[in-house]
């Protein structure tokens, strides 16, 4: 029933439930699954949604992949920053920690493709090579070692290696060097975004620590002023009990002075 009423046109945003924490965390583990899964299948944006509900389903929570969608952006929108702090209490994203491994494990499935695809291009030109050319460039190669002498025969070498470099680098289609040079720049922006975050939060621990140690300052003048105020009040107390006690003893030594003085008196009279 609440899954339907999701899916509804109207008032889908008021019946859809909150998002509690664990619910949060299943999903972001989930969405981790289907990143390492989606590299490998690539699979299209709504297949993987699909499959993500269904992870959820599986854990105990319906959630449509609309929703799982939706939720996500919002938890990558904080994540970059967007909503990272809270001017009043300085709160800062609840789920940093598994967000972050969750986009350090894209960075690195990235970099892994990367590397496959450019291997994988170095190795299709060697083997498109015409072994005639391969075996007189060896015989070339022979020869003209044979001349070098051993001093030069390093430098040549290198050369060569990075002629080779430069030809397969040239002899890449158009379509494979604007995909590596775009992953590039993906992973540049990427590094870029993550270190402009690492700085926010650097600078938000460093603001909370301050406030801290201003509100431990604040706490300790507040106690220093209390034992003040109670040592005045206790010297207060201790001098007015000092005061009834020396009143008490004057009244006490004039009523032993009457009482003797009576006595004396009654005395005298009985004589």
């Amino acid at each position: 029933m609440m899954e339907a009423g999701g899916a509804g046109a109207g008032g889908r945003d008021e019946r859809v439930p909150q998002w509690g924490a664990q619910e949060t965390r299943e999903l972001i583990v989930a969405r981790g699954e289907m990143e390492r899964e989606t590299v490998a299948a690539r699979r299209s944006a709504k297949t993987m949604w699909e499959a993500v509900a269904a992870r959820l389903r599986e854990r105990g929570y319906r959630r449509t992949a609309e929703q799982c969608k939706c939720k996500w952006k919002n938890l990558v929108n904080r994540y970059k920053g967007k909503e990272t702090s809270d001017p009043e209490n300085g709160r800062h994203c609840p789920f940093f920690e598994e967000l972050h491994a969750v986009f350090t494990e894209r960075a690195r499935n990235m970099q892994r493709q990367l590397l496959e695809s450019e291997s994988g291009t170095s190795v299709k030109r060697k083997l498109k090579r015409p072994g005639g050319d391969r075996s007189s460039g060896e015989s070339d190669d022979k020869d003209d070692g044979g001349e070098e002498s051993d001093d030069e025969k390093p430098m040549h070498s290198r050369k060569r290696k990075a002629d080779d470099k430069k030809q397969q680098y040239q002899r890449m289609p158009e379509k494979s060097r604007a995909g590596i040079s775009s992953i590039h720049e993906l992973l540049q922006d990427f590094l870029v975004q993550q270190q402009h975050i690492d700085v926010r939060w650097r600078e938000m621990m460093e603001r909370r620590a301050q406030e801290r140690v201003v509100f431990e300052q604040q706490w300790r003048q507040t106690m220093q002023m209390l034992e003040q105020e109670r040592l005045l009040l206790e010297h207060s107390w201790m001098e007015r009990e000092e005061q009834r006690r020396m009143r008490e003893e004057a009244r006490a030594e004039k009523r032993d002075v009457l009482l003797t003085t009576l006595l004396n008196k009654l005395l005298q009279e009985d004589l």
